[in-house]
């Protein structure tokens, strides 16, 4: 595929590769004949300086082909992560079978680590034809040099390759194991992340924490046995040239006596020896990469085709048959128990699920409305146009409709408010209403409603179904079906439909179904009685409209949350972003109207502390030892070249006699044993198997910092940074600290010892050389510098423009029905290849930019060279023969040191960035400590007595109170309602019960107990709370109810008994065991709130709070909930949130708020006999006296 998409690029670097390749070998030749011409004394001075400036000409035309090669290459790299990235996201993203096989962390690893992979690889491709190339010219030119003898040196290397070849295997099952490891971590972080609160609320962090360090346990052995396989390969590799030059040179001598190595064999021997090298190293290394790509081909395949016959449905739930015939412009209702196929009738209806017989017919547009509103990270008015045009009139008209006028009015910036990913700074009734705007302006043939009346409060939901969904609403010539549990509306929808148990029992208009007496009749007379009033009001026209419309004002936004976030630290880009240029110059943003500040890029030089950090991670005294075996591994290779080239003036000494043999056995012996000290060298294996252990250490140790932290920093950490920003630190960064940071450390003391190593060799042969050091480094120095400083911008540019790919990936999948039913999917794919362009951009410039560094670099390089060779034929009358070729061949290697030096500087500094954006993340200001020196008494709280002493709160320092001064008492066991329109602080209240909000004022004493003092888990574990959004991780159904394995099965069982879930389980093949799939997916919204009703149930703890726990679950099963709470919750204290007031009207007394004050704080009697605001709601409610509530 690849080949078939990027011919012309692959032909032309093709051709720059061989016209390099051939040059490669022209300067051996010159050497020789350099020599040649230095050992000989009658030769004319031109001869030289002609060989001295040829020299220097091929080595400046090598660098310019080889880097207009790299840059080709690097391009087709970009190009094939471009379109693997744009690939993926359209397969998964609008793949149906895919979606589910493949979970949302390990597509993201593939889009971030693994097409980086694929890129990597291409660089690298053409080494496949390019190596056996090389390697096979340079065996002829030896050939040329040292004759037969040359075999021997070759067998050596066939040798290792087989050894090579095993090491790759080894290391491709380590690999993929590791993938495994890292996939699955990644799948719980990223759950961890969107489901924080529910673990800070239950005190769960430990476990998850555990869990997390155990797989990261797993990857790490593995990654030291990679890494020791590394080092083992590192360790055949370097031996390999210097081996492969011992045999051949020992094997010439010994052959023959009259075989004698002088300058001249010897070092372009070693020349070309050394051009050997890289070809050798570097056919592994493509392999080895090859590998690590082959296990993501797979993956990338497998998710390309999409399974066929998948059955989505495991428990094959989806085998009803419905028959079902909707008449245009009808509004039909759709009711039933909870898990009675409510919803999966909508998906079926939006082609989410497969059927296996029949047919579904649609004529016309879809809109949809979930259940769950999806939202994205994007203003309130992008997120109710939704990529249509805007049409100013219709916009209000729908904006009034949806009762989000009031709402606009709270918010800092209106509708150009910034809205955090997943809506984060709505509140639930909010988003719900935007996400019923997005529908109703866009304008559909058929709207699809899933329950969108159950988030809000009951007069909300009344003028919404009154202005929007009603026979007289926006939507009234429209085909609307709407999925609902609340009774009230019923006598108003063309047709009724009554789902039991995934088949339609009965459906007509609300008269008929009434005079059926079936099912739906028991039901409205067990459940109607509290609600009849409604209906009737309701019927009897729109007399207290009017006076109700004033009561909407009262419907606040939790305003608070959207305030401006963290201040924004100094260095970080301003973030301002105004509608219009005019606009911008009148105003200056209304604080708070950017949620999400943009991530913050460090500027200028990574700080020296960066890299100590780091050291202090691998321990100082082992970085010690490393750097030491390093030195000794490159003072031995000098040692080696020296001798080398004593023994080739040997050759002039003893000119016309023979060899004496000892003399000729000492010379081998010697080199020998430099050489073994040198890359078998004892030195270079400790120094590689050194560094993994330090370097496995130092991941560890990171790793452990940025995760604990994570676990303990506050809730308001989350609410303003993008989920998809912290898992790139889990997920890319913490990558490069595990493989790419001690790479780089080790290549960088490899090249750095390399040059000095060098250097010293050409200064011992030609002294003057000295003098041209100076100026040619600080040449070199300033252009390193010059070009650090912008790779380092440009790296930072990239990663910072990655994020967004990820979090738009993310987004498209969490609202996939969504998009798929209004048909947005080409606007998603154009949003994400524009987001994929900006990045690509940054990609690109900091490619170009490397080969512009190249070519400065190889000129010094290639200067070098031309000025040794100079000064050799200058000085040509003092100098050996020998001691030139030393100084020649070294200074041909130097090139591509110098150049590798500040490429690996720059990797090196680029890479330390990962360690300071993880510890950027270490240094977030934690919440209060789980457990301080004040324990709580055992068995706290024992009467569950709550006492708010003047209680203020703010949801962060520059903001507005929430709460302005609360105070009021709860006895023990009592049980008390909490009411208020939406943003009045009843959500806050909870909040600051489980210290998610720390107080500003004032305390709250729980038994005598200010809980301001105690650690945090000894709060939270003590107190229990059935949260709004029902949270489910991946796992055992067991772990999802105990994760701390502290309650036996009879305990779970019973509380699964209560919750009403027993026979459900029961059923389950696993039972316990049942696995919970990403999120809970794999359960009805109603029954992950039972499972959250089983959870408290189990915890039985002296105070319980229900955060408007009922609002997603029909009537029969929120009056299981309600019963079982009473039943057994009878002695704890209760505080209960309430929308729907009947829920609330057993309770001992009801405190209303609003706008963070207590307005009325009495029994629901008593309030409802004086004009109360309270006895306003319950007449919009339809109450009229606490009796008639059956509930």
């Amino acid at each position: 595929v690849l080949f078939k998409t990027f011919l012309q690029n692959l032909v032309m670097s093709v051709a720059f590769k061989l016209v390099h390749d051939a040059l490669v070998f022209v300067s051996p030749q010159l050497l020789k004949l350099l020599i040649a011409f230095v050992s000989d004394a009658e030769a004319f001075a031109w001869q030289g300086y002609l060989y001295s400036i040829l020299l220097f000409l091929t080595a400046v035309l090598q660098s310019l082909c080889l880097q207009q090669y790299f840059n080709l290459c690097f391009q087709l790299g970009t190009n094939v992560r471009a379109s693997l990235i744009a690939a993926i996201y359209k397969k998964v993203g609008m793949a149906l079978a895919t979606r589910k096989e493949s979970t949302v962390g390990e597509t993201v690893n593939l889009m971030s680590a693994d097409a980086q992979r694929f890129m990597e690889m291409a660089n690298f491709v053409h080494q496949l034809w390019s190596s056996p190339l090389q390697i096979i010219v340079s065996i002829i030119f030896l050939w040329g040099e040292l004759g037969p003898s040359v075999l021997a040196g070759l067998a050596v290397m066939v040798l290792l390759i087989p050894i090579n070849g095993f090491l790759v295997n080894k290391s491709k099952d380590v690999q993929v194991r590791n993938m495994k490891n890292k996939d699955e971590r990644m799948k719980i972080m990223s759950e961890v992340l969107n489901g924080i609160k529910i673990l800070k609320l239950f005190a769960w962090e430990p476990s998850f924490e555990k869990r997390i360090n155990e797989i990261r346990a797993c990857e790490l052995k593995d990654l030291l046995k990679f890494s020791y396989l590394q080092s083992v390969s590192i360790f055949v590799f370097s031996c390999a040239p210097f081996l492969v030059s011992l045999a051949s040179f020992a094997v010439y001598i010994l052959v023959d006596e009259n075989n004698v190595l002088d300058a001249q064999k010897a070092f372009t021997s070693i020349s070309l020896f050394n051009v050997l090298r890289f070809p050798m190293a570097m056919l592994p290394l493509v392999l080895s990469s090859m590998v690590q790509v082959s296990p993501q081909e797979d993956c990338l395949i497998c998710l390309s085709e999409p399974a066929h016959g998948a059955q989505i449905c495991n428990e094959a739930t989806f085998t009803w048959d419905v028959t079902l015939d909707i008449k245009p412009g009808s509004l039909v209702a759709v009711v039933g128990a909870v898990g009675s196929g409510k919803s999966s009738l909508i998906s079926a209806m939006l082609g989410e699920m497969e059927n296996i017989k029949g047919h579904i017919n649609i004529q016309g547009s879809l809109a949809y409305v979930p259940q769950q509103a999806w939202i994205q990270n994007a203003t309130l008015k992008d997120n109710i146009l939704f990529g249509s045009e805007l049409d100013e009139a219709r916009y209000q008209k729908v904006i009034k409709a949806c009762a989000l006028l009031p709402d606009l009015e709270l918010l800092p910036a209106g509708d150009q408010t910034e809205i955090g990913e997943k809506g984060i700074n709505l509140s639930g009734g909010q988003k719900q209403r935007v996400s019923l705007a997005r529908a109703v302006y866009n304008d559909a043939d058929i709207y699809i409603l899933d329950d969108p009346l159950s988030a809000v409060d009951a007069h909300v939901g009344k003028h919404l179904f009154e202005h929007v969904l009603g026979p007289k609403g926006l939507l009234q010539k429209k085909t609307r079906i709407l999925v609902t549990h609340s009774i009230s509306f019923l006598p108003q929808v063309d047709n009724i439909v009554v789902l039991v148990a995934g088949a339609v029992s009965e459906h007509g208009s609300y008269s008929t179904l009434l005079a059926n007496r079936g099912a739906f009749a028991q039901f409205l007379n067990s459940y109607g009685s509290q609600e009849e009033g409604a209906a009737e009001e309701t019927t009897a026209g729109t007399g207290n409209a009017t006076g109700y419309r004033g009561h909407v004002c009262l419907e606040v936004l939790k305003a608070p949350r959207c305030d401006s976030l963290c201040p924004s630290p100094p260095h970080s880009i301003s973030t301002q972003s105004t509608t219009s240029v005019k606009k911008a110059q009148e105003e200056p943003v209304k604080k708070g109207q950017k949620l999400i500040e943009k991530e913050a890029v460090e500027t200028g030089r990574v700080k020296f502390s960066m890299y100590l950090q780091y050291l202090r991670a691998v321990g100082l005294g082992f970085s010690f030892c490393i750097a030491m075996s390093y030195v000794g591994d490159y003072a031995a290779y000098v040692g080696t070249n020296l001798w080398l080239s004593a023994w080739t003036d040997d050759a002039e000494r003893y000119q016309n006699e023979t060899y004496p043999v000892q003399q000729r056995d000492l010379r081998i012996g010697v080199f020998g044993a430099l050489g073994v000290s040198q890359g078998e060298s004892l030195f270079l294996f400790l120094a590689t198997i050194l560094s993994s252990h330090g370097a496995v250490q130092a991941s560890r140790i990171v790793h452990e910092q940025l995760l604990s932290n994570i676990l303990r920093v506050p809730m308001s950490f989350f609410d303003t940074t993008p989920t998809g920003r912290i898992v790139n630190r889990f997920a890319k960064d913490i990558f490069t600290v595990d493989e790419t940071i001690p790479m780089s450390f080790r290549s960088w003391l490899n090249c750095f010892m390399g040059i000095i190593s060098t250097l010293l060799m050409i200064a011992l042969a030609t002294p003057f050389f000295l003098v041209v050091i100076v100026p040619l480094g600080i040449f070199y120095y300033f252009v390193l510098r010059f070009y650090i400083s912008t790779s380092r911008q440009l790296r930072r540019l990239d990663s910072v423009t990655r994020s967004p790919i990820y979090s738009h990936f993310g987004e498209t999948v969490s609202g996939l029905p969504v998009i798929r039913a209004y048909g947005h999917q080409q606007r998603f794919l154009e949003q994400n290849e524009k987001t994929l362009d900006i990045n690509q951009k940054t990609v690109h410039s900091w490619i170009v930019s490397n080969r512009w560094l190249a070519i400065r670099l190889e000129f010094v390089g290639s200067l070098v060279v031309f000025f040794s060779a100079l000064l050799a034929v200058i000085s040509k009358n003092s100098l050996g023969g020998g001691i030139v070729g030393l100084s020649i061949s070294s200074a041909l290697n130097v090139t591509q040191t110098l150049n590798w030096l500040v490429r690996v500087s720059s990797e090196l500094e680029t890479n330390i960035v990962a360690v300071e954006r993880v510890h950027e993340y270490t240094k977030v200001k934690r919440e209060a400590p789980w457990v301080t020196d004040k324990r709580p008494p055992h068995g706290w709280p024992s009467k569950g007595e709550i006492q708010f002493v003047d209680y203020k709160v703010r949801y962060r320092p520059e903001l507005e109170l929430v709460l302005l001064g609360i105070t009021c008492n709860i006895g023990s066991t009592e049980k008390v309602g909490v009411v208020g329109r939406t943003g009045a602080g009843k959500s806050s209240l909870t909040n600051c019960l489980f210290r998610v909000l720390e107080a500003a004022g004032g305390k709250i004493i729980i038994d005598g107990l200010d809980i301001a003092t105690i650690g945090l888990h000894d709060l939270r574990q003590n107190l229990t709370i059935i949260p709004q959004d029902p949270v489910l991780f991946t796992g055992t159904l067991r772990m999802n109810l105990d994760p701390f394995d502290q309650y036996t099965d009879e305990e779970v069982w019973k509380a699964l008994e209560l919750a009403h879930l027993k026979a459900y389980v029961q059923e389950l093949p696993e039972r316990l065991q049942h696995n919970v799939s990403e999120g809970g997916e794999n359960l009805s919204v109603g029954q992950r709130q039972l499972v959250c009703l089983a959870r408290a149930l189990l915890r039985k703890a002296k105070i319980l709070i229900l955060d408007e726990a009922t609002a997603a679950v029909d009537l029969e099963t929120d009056h299981l909930i309600q019963t079982t709470i009473r039943s057994a919750f009878a002695d704890c204290t209760v505080l209960t949130i309430a929308h729907r007031l009947h829920t609330i009207m057993d309770s001992n007394r009801v405190m209303v708020m609003h706008a963070g004050k207590i307005v009325e704080f009495d029994s629901p009697e008593k309030l409802l006999q004086k004009q109360s605001v309270f006895s306003a709601m319950a007449k919009d409610a339809g109450i009229t006296n606490t009796e008639t509530t059956t509930l």
